[in-house]
């Protein structure tokens, strides 16, 4: 992985994440992302195995489902995963949502900088982002919310 200066952005199905804060920065403790999610993006149902991850809605609204439990949330609302916790999200409706994402401990922000460094898409390259995944603590477990 490329060594980058924080904060630095990167792009990546259509996403653009501003990394913030990184694991290197604070000893591991924490890693803070901030994402500019398009209309209809959400990533698959997964499962952090390492961080507990805390949205904080800034724009836009964003539909939640943390095991099996749909939710509808809008600017200012903040939602909290503990990690083991199955889960996804998709952004609804005709406008961006920008999200700020605390990952604790952190570590995690590195997963976008190598998806994006490696251009892998979703679903063609599932085996590739399967394996990253994996070396970032992620499980996949399921498809996006709105997938056939």
């Amino acid at each position: 992985m490329v060594a980058r200066p924080v904060p630095y952005s990167v792009q990546w199905l259509g996403t653009t994440y501003r990394i913030s804060l990184t694991a290197e920065q604070t000893q591991t403790r924490v890693g803070i992302f901030e994402s500019l999610d398009q209309p209809g993006y959400g990533p698959p149902r997964h499962i952090h195995n390492r961080e507990d991850e805390t949205f904080h809605i800034q724009s836009g609204e964003v539909e939640f489902w943390v095991n099996g439990q749909r939710r509808l949330e809008g600017p200012g609302s903040v939602v909290f995963v503990p990690r083991g916790t199955e889960h996804t999200f998709r952004v609804v409706g005709d406008l961006p949502a920008r999200m700020l994402t605390i990952m604790t401990p952190g570590g995690f922000e590195g997963f976008f900088a190598e998806m994006a460094e490696h251009n892998c898409r979703i679903p063609e390259d599932m085996d590739q982002v399967t394996a990253i995944g994996a070396r970032f603590g992620l499980t996949f477990t399921g498809p996006p919310l709105g997938a056939a």
